[in-house]
């Protein structure tokens, strides 16, 4: 008898043993998805501290599309020539000795982009140490006090790949391609008009350029792109942004190394 009590008490206290430690499983169990679910619920905050977009592979679906609705041609536009160190006239009231995005465009640029005097797709005398393809569309994305425009991450396609703090333009050396009569030319936006600074209904959407003492002019051509392209101040163009892998080779990227002499 002695040895059956001693057996059942120790059965008697194993099952109650394992019920306590099935309760204290149980609790623990309890206390480690509580707490997991604490966690689920700090680990945003932890991982985006500065309030980033939550999903950036969404934003940059979301920027591809918006880019091909951007990079579709404008056509019809009245398309006039300016050029580096243009001081000012009735139809040009701002000096191009500086544009929009550099205080010191003529020095950086190397000279005068004289328009009469050519050497193929130079300027007579020096070789530019930039791209003498250049345009200009009338939208800065830069606003006065070095802060962009409230409204250009949401109409840039591109801002946030391109983004490097304020007062950086986004904008400054985008690709560009121009079409007339048959040929497309390849240009970086390098400076801001005419006239508008502010219209990017035009540049990014579906608007037409606004009226001005140009025709409604809604881009400005350098004197590389005119020659490229065979064309007159006042002439009528097509216009898209272009990726950089897009751009062919061609005289708007071997400038720096030899004049190249326009097609015939």
């Amino acid at each position: 008898m002695k040895n059956l009590w001693i057996t059942t008490g120790i059965a008697s206290a194993t099952l109650i043993g394992s019920a306590a430690a099935a309760r204290l499983s149980e609790r623990l169990s309890n206390v480690h998805e509580s707490f997991l679910e604490d966690r689920r619920a700090v680990l945003p905050s932890l991982s985006d501290p500065f309030g980033v977009p939550a999903v950036a592979r969404v934003v940059a679906e979301q920027s591809r599309d918006s880019f091909r609705a951007a990079s579709s041609w404008k056509r019809n536009v009245i398309a006039t020539v300016f050029w580096v160190g243009e001081l000012p006239t009735e139809n040009n009231p701002t000096p191009n000795t500086m544009s929009a995005w550099d205080p010191n465009w003529q020095a950086n640029f190397g000279g005068y982009d004289q328009p009469d005097r050519r050497e193929g797709y130079l300027p007579a005398g020096f070789i530019p140490t930039l791209n003498p393809f250049y345009i200009a569309l009338p939208y800065n994305d830069v606003a006065k006090g070095g802060v962009h425009r409230p409204e250009a991450s949401e109409v840039i396609p591109w801002f946030w790949e391109s983004y490097r703090g304020d007062g950086i333009s986004v904008c400054k050396g985008r690709w560009v391609a121009i079409h007339h009569e048959g040929k497309v030319c390849f240009a970086q936006w390098e400076d801001v008009g005419p006239f508008e600074v502010d219209h990017w209904q035009y540049v990014f959407g579906k608007e037409s350029p606004r009226p001005n003492r140009n025709q409604a002019a809604g881009i400005d051509l350098s004197p590389a792109v005119r020659d490229f392209l065979k064309l007159r101040s006042g002439a009528t163009v097509e216009w898209r942004f272009a990726d950089d892998q897009e751009v062919p080779r061609g005289p708007w990227k071997n400038w720096s190394r030899e004049p190249a002499l326009p097609q015939r």
